[in-house]
């Protein structure tokens, strides 16, 4: 009788299981697991980024020439003192024209060869490393290829005097330094630009241009209607990567003109390295680097507002 009840009583026992864990308990699990996610891009961010503009906002209100032992607070004195400093005007005047016609000559011709090259070949492929492959180099290896290339004694004005030729100044002419080293850096850049309209180019559906074709529309119409305001998202991105990368170049112009011809090259992120470490002047510097984060931020945001509402334009 005992052993048949022990089944019985088994069989009756209740089982316990562990509770099913309560919403604030998820929540609190997934805020957790995103926290730890975003915390080493958090530390990485505040670190490189946010910590060196704070500090560069103070030392732009002091005269700290980089090595005394304690800067001293003058306040608005370098903010004033930009004011009448004509090397600024003059190297602002520059880095604008830059990033102007730069940012043309970039997305012109990283659009148009993307377009070339959109289809799957090995001739496709070949050409876009190739054409990827200035942009990998170092700027200052660049910058020093380039000036053997095209400087008063470089190869090209050596042919040309092989031949009878007159010396061209590309580099020593202040009418020329500043078109060649914006054509330098358009052709040094470009080959990211022609990277990202690619993958623009490869998220556009195909069902549109093929419905467009079917509708009997030629290639231009095609591009025109079809393709370019489908790369709007794309051209919006290219050209504000293009404006905030040439407002900021220097190292090129180090090591292509060193700012010169009389200065027709040097432009403000240049200036702000030659006043802060040749000169001496980190406060001086700071506030000018203060200026050139002010104005890339506002024309950055002003570009993307006006693509956003040609964007719209279009699809409305």
């Amino acid at each position: 009788m005992n052993r048949a009840a022990a089944p019985t009583r088994r069989a009756a026992a209740p089982t316990h299981r562990p509770a099913a864990p309560t919403r604030r308990a998820r929540d609190r699990r997934a805020g957790l697991a995103t926290t730890v996610m975003v915390l080493p891009a958090t530390v990485l961010y505040t670190a490189l980024l946010a910590v060196p503009v704070a500090l560069a906002c103070y030392l732009s209100l002091t005269d700290w020439d980089g090595f005394s032992a304690a800067p001293s607070f003058v306040g608005g004195a370098n903010y004033r003192a930009l004011a009448d400093d004509p090397d600024l005007g003059r190297s602002l005047v520059v880095t604008l024209l830059l990033a102007a016609f730069g940012t043309v000559g970039l997305n012109v011709l990283g659009l148009g060869f993307a377009l070339l090259l959109n289809g799957r070949s090995r001739v496709n492929t070949f050409f876009r490393m190739v054409l990827f492959y200035p942009h990998v180099l170092s700027a200052l290896v660049v910058g020093f290829l380039w000036s053997a290339i095209l400087g008063t004694t470089g190869a090209v004005n050596g042919l040309i005097t092989s031949h009878g030729g007159d010396v061209l100044p590309f580099l020593a002419d202040p009418d020329w330094a500043l078109g060649t080293l914006v054509g330098v850096v358009v052709w040094a850049a470009f080959g990211v630009n022609v990277v990202l309209y690619l993958a623009g180019l490869q998220a556009v559906p195909r069902s549109l241009t093929e419905a467009a074709r079917i509708d009997g529309a030629s290639r231009w119409q095609v591009l025109r209607h079809v393709t370019l305001p489908a790369l709007g998202p794309s051209v919006t991105v290219n050209i504000v990567l293009s404006l905030v990368t040439l407002l900021k170049t220097y190292d090129l112009v180090v090591s292509l003109t060193g700012g010169g011809p009389a200065g027709q090259t040097q432009t403000i992120a240049y200036l702000i390295l030659w006043n802060s470490f040749h000169d001496g002047r980190l406060g001086l510097g700071s506030a000018q680097s203060v200026v050139l984060m002010a104005v890339t931020a506002a024309l950055a945001v002003a570009v993307a507002q006006l693509r956003r509402r040609g964007e719209g334009a279009v699809y409305s």
